[in-house]
Formats: structure tokens, C-alpha cells, sequence
């Protein structure tokens, strides 16, 4: 037992872990947190209401992460190194992810009647500007756990979800009665507004200050055109997050009634929530690839070994309990989303070694070979998941996801090995990109 504790005390004096683990932490909060919630919203709402809560929240969040999903590779990368431009990256992220979330939600609320009965609580100029108000807030609430995570404060991340996730719940069983008809969105909705500004009070106010001052950059920190050339090789790789996480659910309740949708969104994000262990850690890897690049391989092993400790018994756990975590909810929760849980539970072991591999890429500045991978892992699974529907129908969705990520996986391990063997793999890429600026 103290051999263990020894184990763990060393692990979290190493920010890599540190980090790591706090964002492990998160999405296990998030998770069980999650599942309360959702729970409670079976409870009071109807299943058609349920459903198109989910709905709701699923497409403003697509629409908040446009940008500030690629965002957030970029940030992990560049805070670290920003020294007095730090504030400024910060406050630009903000305001580039809000502004491309906005319009993207008028373009939506402008043709809302072509997405279903699903969106049907939309049409009127309150509802409209409440979700447009929503996707703008979402946007920078989606930013803020990676800047605290680029400063190696990721500590704070769960204390924020711990507390964001009560007053959600406590406002959803209060809004049951007075808003029986979105009042799911509305409670997601105004605990996420109302947590910016503290947050940010304390990110600014306290935590950027301590940053700069422990951590002085000697010479020019990144220039604006250096940070939107790692943006345009790291942008559009985050459509692959964006179809697993958030468009492919959002065509699917366009296909399906709002009862149905709900049944396979729970499923799918609780699959979701295991894949976001593996992107955690690769976070953490892309800040302390920014930091020490010198220690690059070295850290990309202890991520791989810490990342597959953690989540192979969850897997197993899963594979073995899913119809029985899905139950809790309903018998046909249960018959209709076992085997999509099952199958995107499995799909998060060749993740594991996709996003280390990505964070690799980040951390060494490689931008079009990460791309490459981002954009065809993405195109695969659209288009595997689009093939396979008519035959599987939603569990179309866990076969595109495990058998793209199977592919890419394969197609990237001999090159992943390289970098793990490599002692001193961020050298050369740190030496031409300082020539570069020079």
C-alpha cells in the first residue's frame, strides 16, 4: 500500500500526470454527474422531451466547437510558450470560437425548419435568441478547461464540472413544472453562463499573472501567422471529434423521432465519455510537448501506460455491464443501445494510441501530417457510418467509429513506435521552427 501511495504522490509531481489525471478526473465527474442528470430528466420529463433535450444540447454544442474544438490543440501548444501575449491568445480563442459559433447558429435558426420535428421548440425570436445566446456562451465555457490545462492548472477543471454539474440538476427538477417544454436546454443552459464569470476572474486575475511569472519566455513569443499555420493543419482534423461527438448525433435526430434519438444518445454518450479519457491525456501531452520537448518520447510512453492502465478495466467494464448501466434508465434503453456502448467502448483502445500519436504531432509542429490523419479518420468513419445505416441503423454508429479507428490505428503505429523509441524526437522540429521566426 505504500508502495502505491509512493506511486501516486510521484505521479502527480509530474505536470504530464498531473494534468493527465486531473482530466481523467473530470470526465469521470462529468460522467457520473451525467448520468444523474440524465436520470433525473427521464424522471420528470417526458420521452419525447428527453429526446429533444438531447437534441438541443447536441447541436449548440456542435456549433459552439466549430472553432473552438480546433481551438483547443492550438492553445494546449501555444499557451505554454505565449509569455506576455498570453492574455491576448487567451482572449482571441474566446472571440474567434464565439463569433464562428454565432453565425453558424443563424444559418441553422434560418432554416430550422428543415432539420425535423426534433428542433420544433425553435421558430419564435425568444427561443431563437436564447439558443444563439447559448452557443455563444458554450463556445468560450468549451475553451476555458483547455486554457486552465495550457497553464498546468487542469486541477481546477473537476472542481468547475463538480460544481456546474449540481446546479444543473438542482435547476432541471425546478424548471419540471414551470417549463415542461425546454426546460432541459434551459437548465444546461444558464449554469454554464452564469460559471464564466468566475472562472475567467480567476483565470486572468490569478492565474495568468503566477504563469508568466514562473514560467519567463526568452525571446519573441509565437507570432500570430506561427500559431494560424498550426491551426491550418490542426483545424481540420478536429472534424474527426466533431463527427464522433457531435455531428454524426445531430444527423441521426434528424433521421429518427425525438423517444428514439434519446434511447441512442445516452448510449452514445457514455461512449463518447470513455473515448474523451484517451484525448485527456493526450492534452496533457501536447502542453508538456510545448514545454520539454526534449522529453517527448519519454512522455508519450508514460501516457500510453498511464492512459491504457486507466482505461482498459473501464472498457472491460463496460463491455460486461452495459446492458445493466443502461437499464437504469429503462428496459428499452437497455435492447437499443447495448451494443452501440459495446462497440464504442471497444473503439477507445486504438483511440488511445491515435490521439498520442496526434498529440505527438502537435507538440513537434508537424501540421500536415496531422491533418492527413485527422482528416481521414474523419472521412472514414462519415462515410463508413453513412454505408452501414441502412443495414445497422444506430448501431451503424459504433461499427464506423471501431472499424475507422481500427484502420488508422494500424496505418500510424509504425511511425508511433518511431517516436516512442526516439529519446530526443522534439529537437529537430523545435531547432527549424526557431531558424523559421528567427
Amino acid at each position: 500500500m505504500s508502495n502505491l501511495w509512493r506511486k501516486i504522490v510521484r505521479d502527480l509531481r509530474n505536470p504530464l500526470l498531473r494534468n493527465g489525471y486531473a482530466l481523467m478526473v473530470n470526465t469521470g465527474i462529468t460522467a457520473v454527474l451525467g448520468m444523474g442528470y440524465w436520470l433525473l430528466a427521464e424522471e420528470f420529463y417526458t420521452a419525447e422531451e428527453f429526446g429533444r433535450g438531447q437534441a438541443m444540447i447536441t447541436v449548440m454544442r456542435l456549433f459552439a466547437s466549430l472553432t473552438a474544438l480546433g481551438l483547443a490543440g492550438a492553445l494546449a501548444k501555444f499557451i505554454p510558450i505565449a509569455g506576455r501575449r498570453t492574455p491576448e491568445l487567451i482572449l482571441r480563442g474566446y472571440s474567434l470560437a464565439a463569433a464562428t459559433g454565432g453565425a453558424a447558429a443563424v444559418g441553422f435558426l434560418l432554416t430550422v425548419p428543415l432539420w425535423g420535428e426534433t428542433y420544433s421548440w425553435l421558430g419564435g425570436l425568444g427561443p431563437d435568441l436564447f439558443f444563439l445566446g447559448a452557443v455563444l456562451v458554450w463556445a468560450v465555457f468549451t475553451l476555458q478547461d483547455v486554457v486552465l490545462t495550457g497553464l498546468r492548472q487542469a486541477v481546477w477543471v473537476p472542481v468547475n464540472s463538480l460544481i456546474f454539474g449540481l446546479v444543473k440538476m438542482g435547476l432541471l427538477i425546478a424548471l419540471a413544472g414551470a417549463l415542461p417544454h425546454g426546460g432541459i436546454f434551459v437548465s444546461w443552459v444558464v449554469p454554464t453562463a452564469l460559471a464564466l464569470i468566475p472562472i475567467n476572474w480567476f483565470i486572468f486575475g490569478y492565474v495568468v499573472p503566477k504563469h508568466q511569472k514562473a514560467n519567463p519566455i526568452e525571446g519573441r513569443p509565437p507570432r500570430l501567422k506561427e500559431i494560424g499555420r498550426f491551426l491550418a493543419g490542426d483545424y481540420p482534423g478536429t472534424l474527426s471529434i466533431l463527427a464522433i461527438i457531435y455531428l454524426v448525433p445531430t444527423i441521426v435526430s434528424t433521421q429518427v423521432g425525438p423517444a428514439t434519438f434519446g434511447r441512442f444518445s445516452m448510449a452514445h454518450t457514455l461512449g463518447c465519455l470513455i473515448e474523451l479519457l484517451a484525448m485527456n491525456m493526450a492534452v496533457s501531452l501536447t502542453v508538456e510537448g510545448s514545454f520539454d520537448p526534449a522529453q517527448l518520447a519519454a512522455n508519450c510512453r508514460r501516457a500510453l501506460r498511464r492512459a491504457f492502465m486507466i482505461i482498459v478495466p473501464i472498457i472491460a467494464v463496460t463491455l460486461v455491464g452495459a446492458p445493466f448501466i443502461l437499464l437504469i434508465f429503462g428496459t428499452e434503453f437497455a435492447e437499443e443501445g447495448t451494443t452501440l456502448l459495446r462497440l464504442m467502448a471497444v473503439a477507445v483502445v486504438p483511440r488511445v494510441l491515435i490521439e498520442v500519436y496526434l498529440s505527438s504531432l502537435r507538440a513537434r509542429g508537424e501540421a500536415r501530417r496531422l491533418a492527413f490523419v485527422q482528416i481521414g479518420l474523419a472521412g472514414l468513419i462519415l462515410v463508413s457510418i453513412f454505408a452501414l445505416f441502412p443495414f445497422a441503423h444506430v448501431n451503424a454508429v459504433g461499427w464506423g467509429i471501431l472499424l475507422s479507428e481500427l484502420l488508422v490505428a494500424g496505418l500510424i503505429y509504425r511511425d508511433l513506435r518511431k517516436t516512442l523509441n526516439f529519446a530526443k524526437t522534439g529537437q529537430r522540429s523545435v531547432v527549424e521552427r526557431s531558424s523559421e521566426t528567427a
